[in-house]
C-alpha cells in the first residue's frame, strides 16, 4: 500500500461532521462497539507501508484498553461485540474495509473544501454517505440502534523517508515523513448512514505507548454524539508545583 506522499495542508481540512438533523441525546441509543482495526508499521523511503507485527500487537493491546476506559464518557448503552467467526467474520471484515474506504472518501471529497466533489462544493452541502442497509448483516446489528467503526494505521517514518524528507524539502517540494491515520465513525444499524465521523490523516499519539494510545482514542471519540468530554490533562509541571 502506497501512502500519502505529498504533504497537504492541514490547516485546510475539516475533521468532523454530523447527518444534517442528527441528533443523539445522551443515554439514548444502544451502540454496537467492535474492537478497532489496528495497523503500525513503517513507511519506506518511498512511502510505501511496511506491516510491523510486534507495533501492532503492542499498539492493539493499549487501544484496547484506553478504549475501555473512554466507554464510560460515550453516555450510551454500549454492546462489546464479540470478534466473529466464519462467514460471519467475512461480513464484518468487508464492512470494516468499507467503512475505511469511505470515511477516507469524506475526508478527501469533503472534509478538504478544494477537493470537494460538485455535490458537495456549495457552501453548508449535506453531509451525506451510507454503507447501505446491507449493514443489518453485520452480527449482533440486529439488537442495536447504531454500530461504532473505530479504524487506526500508523506509518512511523523511516530513517531513509526523513532522509527523502529533507532532500526534497532542499529543492522545494514537500512530501511527509510518517502517516497516523484514524477514523470513528457512527453508522445506523437499520439504514446504514453515517450519521457521525471524525477523521484525520495525522492524529496524535504513539499507539505503541500507553500514554499515546489514550490521547488517539481520546482524538477519535472528540465530539461524539452525547458523551461526556474527556477530563483536561494536566501538565507535569502544575502537578510538581501543587506539592
Amino acid at each position: 500500500m502506497v501512502l500519502a506522499s505529498v504533504a497537504t495542508p492541514a490547516s485546510a481540512q475539516e475533521k468532523s461532521a454530523l447527518r444534517d438533523g442528527f441528533t443523539l441525546p445522551p443515554g439514548s441509543a444502544r451502540i454496537l462497539l467492535f474492537r478497532p482495526k489496528v495497523r503500525v508499521g513503517a513507511q519506506s523511503t518511498g512511502g510505501m507501508f511496511e506491516p510491523n507485527a510486534d507495533w501492532t500487537d503492542q499498539a492493539k493491546r493499549n487501544i484496547v484498553t484506553a478504549l475501555a476506559t473512554a466507554q464510560a464518557r460515550l453516555g450510551h448503552g454500549i454492546v462489546v461485540a464479540e470478534e466473529p467467526v466464519g462467514p460471519a467474520a467475512a461480513t464484518l471484515a468487508s464492512y470494516r474495509a468499507l467503512f475505511a474506504t469511505v470515511a477516507d472518501a469524506v475526508i478527501t471529497f469533503q472534509f478538504f473544501p478544494g477537493n470537494r466533489l460538485p455535490t458537495k462544493k456549495r457552501k453548508g452541502a449535506a453531509f451525506d454517505w451510507t454503507l447501505g442497509e446491507g449493514v443489518r448483516d453485520i452480527p449482533g446489528a440486529d439488537g442495536a440502534d447504531y454500530i461504532l467503526f473505530l479504524d487506526t494505521q500508523d506509518a512511523f517514518g523511516s530513517t531513509g523517508r526523513k532522509v527523502a524528507q529533507i532532500f526534497a524539502a532542499g529543492l522545494g517540494v514537500g512530501i511527509t515523513s510518517g502517516v497516523h491515520s484514524g477514523y470513528a465513525g457512527l453508522v445506523d444499524a437499520r439504514t446504514g448512514d453515517l450519521v457521525w465521523l471524525n477523521a484525520d490523516r495525522q492524529m496524535g499519539g504513539d499507539v505503541r505507548e500507553a500514554d499515546g494510545a489514550a490521547k488517539r482514542v481520546t482524538q477519535l471519540l472528540e465530539d461524539f454524539p452525547g458523551s461526556t468530554p474527556a477530563p483536561a490533562a494536566i501538565p507535569a509541571s502544575a502537578g510538581t508545583a501543587a506539592r
